[in-house]
């Protein structure tokens, strides 16, 4: 129709990728994220210049701008609630190890101690990490100590630890041990077939060995073994007496006594006291076995001595016969009466102590009406078996024989360190040294900071049934917790799979 402009048909829209580059460019540029300045055509704006500053001029800084917050990861969450089961899991399993051995003789419980570890943490972003569950050991806290019919169990009440080895095998019939050191606070230690002190754990207990006197040799360490089963005879070598001749009496007196020879044969002898006038008494002394009388002597009371000494005190001797002699009156030294006697092994010497010169002690001549014997020892010891085998507070290995004598054989010592927690836990209830742990130091028992030993007692597992059931409730709770993150992670993500449907 004339005069009526017709408005041009609209186009359809062409797909952008079938544009040609140019106007594919300007599209892209419309089309741009807010907040991402579109160079013109799609280029990218080249970086500003870098101006050359001259040296010593103050750099200009620009105001930090905040980095936009990444979303936390759901994967994250699920690998930081699975670390906490792994966690709780290894809390149980020590939980469940302590619980097994509440009777265990000498075992330390293993606490759990959780140690976190971050992915990433500031003031303003906090990423998850995880936690891992390390062993918190016990080694220095003691269990109860208790009392037990078996004469050779041992405990410390303190610090430290009993040295003990590990045989490996033999060798000539002879046993043969580990070379390195263990340790142990299992005392339960009883004698085996070879004599040797070992635990309910297959440990050797060790300890000095000493000398005669009893004096331990602290330069080396071995197994303790009892192998002096038989105590040899000791002949008869002193005798001491003790007794009042009457200062009126008439008519002789005798004193049987018995004494050993060197093969420990019981054999009997007399002392015969006759008076031989005012203050003197003569002894003889005769042996069955030896041929019988074996001499005499004089004894000289207070007036009859050269020197006088006080009435009643022994003051010399005088007219010795046979074998008898007697030592020299000198004030307050010994008054000995030496003789000898051959019982079929050889000359055999034995001295008879009657006291000092001039005192009132051992042999006296008080008023009285008969001969009083106060006390007559020997020092003979005839052969002895073994009894049995004791440990004594200082930590002395005694053997008891059936003659009544003993014999001390080691001394078991203390072993302590400066970390005992950093020892290396072995089978057993037993430890060895580790760098971290430091060097074994041995000693007495109760010196230098090392604990006492109770006899007949041995130390119980530290382990408390009730706590390790309150542990093991927050153990489960805490599992079930970790469980449910798992659970919700895994329904969140299964959430954002169905987000593109």
């Amino acid at each position: 129709m004339a005069g009526r402009v017709s408005s041009p048909a609209p186009r359809e829209a062409v797909p952008d990728r079938l544009q040609p580059p140019r106007h594919r460019r300007a599209s892209r540029a419309r089309h741009a994220l807010p907040g991402r300045a579109a160079s013109p055509a799609g280029r990218r704006q080249p970086s500003p210049r870098r101006v050359p500053r001259s040296p010593g001029t103050p750099v200009a800084l620009s105001p930090p701008h905040p980095s936009p917050e990444t979303p936390m990861s759901l994967f994250g969450s699920m690998t930081t609630a699975i670390s906490g089961l792994t966690a709780q899991a290894r809390a149980l399993g020590h939980i469940s190890d302590n619980v097994a051995n509440s009777q265990t003789a000498g075992f330390k419980r293993t606490d759990t101690n959780f140690v976190s570890y971050l992915t990433d943490s500031t003031l303003s972003v906090h990423r998850p990490g995880s936690v891992v569950a390390r062993p918190d050991y016990t080694n220095t806290i003691a269990g109860p100590i208790e009392q037990s019919e078996n004469p050779l169990s041992l405990a410390i009440a303190g610090q430290g630890f009993f040295s003990v080895a590990l045989p490996t095998g033999s060798t000539n019939g002879q046993l043969t041990f580990d070379e390195r050191q263990f340790f142990t606070r299992a005392g339960d230690f009883q004698l085996d077939r070879n004599g040797y002190l070992v635990n309910g754990s297959g440990y050797f207990l060790q300890g000095w060995t000493v000398d005669s006197t009893g004096n331990p040799d602290r330069t080396q360490i071995n197994p303790i073994r009892v192998s002096d089963l038989v105590f040899n005879p000791i002949a008869t070598s002193n005798l001491e007496l003790s007794a009042n001749l009457p200062a009126n009496g008439t008519v002789a007196v005798t004193t049987p006594l018995n004494v050993y020879d060197s093969l420990g044969t019981l054999q009997p002898m007399t002392l015969t006291w006759t008076p031989a006038g005012a203050n003197t008494w003569t002894l003889d002394i005769s042996a069955s076995g030896a041929g019988g009388s074996l001499g005499t002597i004089d004894v000289q009371f207070g007036a009859a001595a050269a020197p006088a000494v006080a009435s009643g005190t022994l003051g010399g001797f005088a007219n010795a016969t046979g074998t008898l002699a007697g030592s020299p009156a000198v004030a307050n030294d010994p008054a000995t009466v030496t003789f000898t006697a051959d019982f079929g092994q050889g000359p055999q010497t034995v001295t008879l102590n009657l006291g000092a010169f001039g005192q009132a002690r051992g042999l006296t001549q008080y008023d009285g009406d008969e001969f009083a014997l106060r006390n007559l020892t020997q020092d003979g010891v005839p052969l002895g078996s073994y009894s049995s085998l004791a440990v004594r507070d200082n930590g002395d290995v005694a053997i008891n024989y059936d003659n009544g004598q003993s014999r001390v054989i080691a001394r078991v010592p203390i072993t302590t360190f400066n970390a005992p927690d950093m020892l290396q836990r072995l089978d057993g209830q037993a430890f060895m040294r580790t760098v971290e742990s430091g060097e074994a130091r041995t000693t007495d028992a109760g010196s230098n900071g090392a604990g006492s030993l109770s006899v007949s007692s041995v130390e119980r597992s530290n382990v408390d049934i009730a706590a390790e059931f309150s542990k093991l409730i927050v153990a489960q709770r805490a599992y079930t917790a970790n469980t449910r993150i798992v659970t919700a992670s895994d329904e969140m993500l299964q959430d954002t799979i169905n987000m593109r449907r």
